[in-house]
C-alpha cells in the first residue's frame, strides 16, 4: 500500500518517467495530450506534486488521521467522541504515533482531506467513523491504497476491515426490559438516519416491538445534539398517544429529554421512563441517574487503532466484533404507574 511515485504514474500512463516529470511540473517537452493523460492518472492515483520527495522515499509519518463530518461544536458536547479519541490515543502512544483530527462539512470534503493527507505523506493510515449506508469514502480509500479501519461498520459494508459491535441485541434487551415494566408505548429519539448503525437499530427496534405485540413504536431522527433531542422529546410527549418510555441514541439527547420531561411536569420514572445510549459520566450525574445501554467506547477506539497499526505494517487484519453493549438499570426507569 505504498504511495504513488513518478514511476507508478509513468507505468500506468504508458510514458517515460521523464515525461511524467515534465507534465507534473508544467515544463515543456511533452504534448498537451500526454500532459493531460499524465495529470489525469496522477489525480486518480492520489499523487500531489508538493510531496514528491516524501512520496518517493515512502517514509512513514508516524501519524494516523481521522476526519469527522460534524460541526466543531460537537466535540465539546458529545461525550462519545472524547471517549473514542482517548481510546485511540491510548493505543497509539506506545508506538510513538499521533492522531491527526480535522472537521469537515460533508463526505465530499472529508474525501478531499484524506486524499491530500495521503498524497502529502502526512498520515500512514486513517480511522473512518460514522459509516453511511451509501458511503462514498470507502471506494475512494480503497482506490488510493490508504490503510484504513472502519469503526462501526457492519460486515458486508465495503471491503475495509471494521471494528464493530452488535447494535441489534442491546435494542432488543432494552425494549424487552421496558415491556416487562409494563410499558406499551415506547418512543425512540434516534440519530442521523443515513448512518449504518442507525438503520440497524431501526430494524431491531421495529422487530422487538412487533415480537412483543406492542403498538407501533415511533422514532424521531435528529443530529444527536441536545437541542434536537429536546425538540424530538417534546414532539413525542405532545402527541395524543404519548409514549410512557423513550429510548435515546446518545447521552446528551437523553439529558435534554429529562429536562423536557421535568419542564412538562412529568415525573421520571413514575410518569415516564428514559433510557440513554453509551453511558458516559454525564448519564450518571443527573438526577435521577439515567438507565443506559453501556458500552466500552475507549476500548472500541483502542481496538481500531491497534488494528490500523497492524494494517500499516502489512499484517492481515480481519473484521473484529467487540463485546456488545449491555443495559444498566438506574433511577430513570421504573414500572408504569
Amino acid at each position: 500500500m505504498k504511495r504513488p511515485t513518478i514511476a507508478d504514474i509513468a507505468q500506468r500512463a504508458g510514458v517515460s518517467q521523464g515525461a511524467v516529470s515534465y507534465a507534473l511540473n508544467g515544463r515543456p517537452g511533452v504534448s498537451e495530450s500526454t500532459r493531460a493523460r499524465v495529470l489525469k492518472v496522477a489525480n486518480e492515483m492520489g499523487w500531489r506534486p508538493s510531496v514528491a520527495a516524501r512520496a518517493l522515499t515512502g517514509a512513514r509519518a508516524g501519524v494516523v488521521g481521522l476526519v469527522l463530518s460534524r460541526p466543531p461544536s460537537v466535540l465539546g458536547a458529545e461525550p462519545f467522541f472524547m471517549e473514542l479519541f482517548s481510546g485511540i490515543e491510548t493505543a497509539l502512544k506506545p508506538h510513538a504515533c499521533a492522531l491527526m483530527l480535522q472537521m469537515a462539512d460533508d463526505q465530499d470534503a472529508e474525501i478531499e482531506v484524506y486524499r491530500r493527507w495521503w498524497a502529502e505523506g502526512r498520515i500512514d493510515g486513517a480511522i473512518l467513523v460514522e459509516v453511511h449506508v451509501s458511503d462514498r469514502r470507502l471506494p475512494v480509500v480503497e482506490q488510493i491504497g490508504m490503510p484504513a479501519v472502519v469503526i462501526g461498520g457492519q460486515p458486508g459494508v465495503g471491503s475495509l476491515p471494521s471494528v464493530h459491535s452488535d447494535e441489534s441485541a442491546p435494542v432488543h434487551e432494552t425494549v424487552e426490559y421496558l415491556a416487562a415494566l409494563g410499558h406499551r408505548r415506547i418512543g425512540r429519539v434516534a440519530g442521523l438516519p443515513h448512518l449504518v448503525h442507525t438503520t440497524v437499530r431501526d430494524e431491531a427496534f421495529t422487530a422487538a416491538c412487533a415480537r412483543l405485540g406492542l403498538p407501533e413504536c415511533v422514532t424521531h431522527y435528529t443530529d444527536y445534539t441536545g437541542e434536537e433531542g429536546g425538540r424530538a422529546t417534546r414532539r413525542l410527549l405532545s402527541s395524543p398517544d404519548r409514549p410512557t418510555a423513550i429510548v435515546f441514541d446518545n447521552d446528551i439527547m437523553a439529558v435534554a429529554g429529562l429536562s423536557v420531561a421535568q419542564e412538562m411536569r412529568l415525573r421520571v420514572p413514575d410518569d415516564l421512563s428514559l433510557v440513554a445510549w453509551d453511558d458516559s459520566p454525564l448519564a450518571q450525574v443527573v438526577r435521577p441517574a439515567l438507565t443506559a445501554v453501556r458500552r466500552d467506547v475507549p476500548a472500541l477506539g483502542s481496538a481500531a487503532a491497534r488494528h490500523l497499526l497492524s494494517l500499516i505494517h502489512g499484517d492481515p487484519v480481519p473484521d473484529v466484533e467487540t463485546e456488545p453493549a449491555r443495559l444498566t438499570a438506574r433511577g430513570s426507569t421504573g414500572p408504569l404507574a
